[in-house]
């Protein structure tokens, strides 16, 4: 039994895990964490994890950035594993999550769902065989109006994936209002688009003479992301100290 704290457990991300972990005979939320108590929980929530003084396995964090200091001291101290799912962190605050994996067991992934996480591989694949063959890769996401951060983590680890396959060579582009010339060969063009209730949308685009090939992964619904982080939270159960993610989950 995975015994789960839930950080940012009144957000919609929070109800939906949650949820899902009400139906999981293998897990079970033991106390949540948000801003207020709302007291509609069949767990304790508290407005600080230092204040948490009930036995977890694991943390799955859907909350904000801001929240990140007071996780992982706690995590570190007490040795409870995280699943950071939170997206719009700085490269500091990457750089304090990847330092964490020498005391606990830590998984932070720009996408939880399975579909995502086969495409970056699948991605890579193609990259290598159609970058050296002239075309161009293009990155278009979506997402709903409310989204703050852009572009999103997703596409950001696509591009990241496109360019580990060829050895890092090629420079993100994200606007090209102001750059009056022709596409460089070494670019990958990332766009973001923002409106409505979009849940997610992700679209790699190999542009090559007379021919495109396109790969596209729509979420319908952020349960993906939910059951993906409850699944790397039983994962985590029970791991030594390390980085972790979700292409560890999906590889078993």
């Amino acid at each position: 039994m995975t015994r789960i704290i839930m950080s940012g457990c009144n957000g919609y991300m929070g109800r939906v895990v949650t949820d899902i972990v009400a139906a999981d005979e293998d897990a079970r939320i033991v106390a949540g964490i948000d801003l207020e108590d709302k007291g509609d929980k069949d767990y304790p929530v508290f407005t600080n994890i230092a204040d948490c003084g009930v036995e977890a396995d694991v943390v799955i964090d859907f909350s904000a950035p801001g929240a990140l200091d007071s996780l992982l001291a706690y995590c570190t101290e007490k040795q409870v594993a995280a699943v950071f799912c939170t997206t719009g962190y700085t490269q500091e605050q990457m750089e304090q999550i990847r330092a964490a994996g020498a005391k606990t067991a830590v998984m932070k992934s720009a996408n939880m769902s399975l579909g995502i996480n086969m495409l970056l591989k699948l991605v890579q694949e193609a990259a290598k065989l159609l970058a050296p063959a002239g075309f161009d890769m293009e990155i278009v996401e979506k997402h709903h109006n409310r989204k703050v951060d852009a572009p999103s983590g997703t596409a950001l680890a696509l591009a990241d994936s496109l360019n580990e396959a060829l050895d890092n060579q090629y420079e993100y582009i994200y606007d090209r209002s102001g750059r009056r010339q022709s596409r460089d060969k070494k670019e990958i063009g990332i766009s973001a688009v923002r409106g409505g209730n979009i849940v997610g949308e992700h679209e790699v685009i190999f542009a090559g003479f007379d021919e495109v090939i396109e790969f596209r992964h729509t979420a319908y619904s952020r349960g993906v992301f939910a059951k993906g982080a409850v699944q790397a939270a039983k994962y985590l159960t029970g791991k030594p100290a390390g980085i972790y993610d979700m292409a560890d989950v999906i590889s078993l």
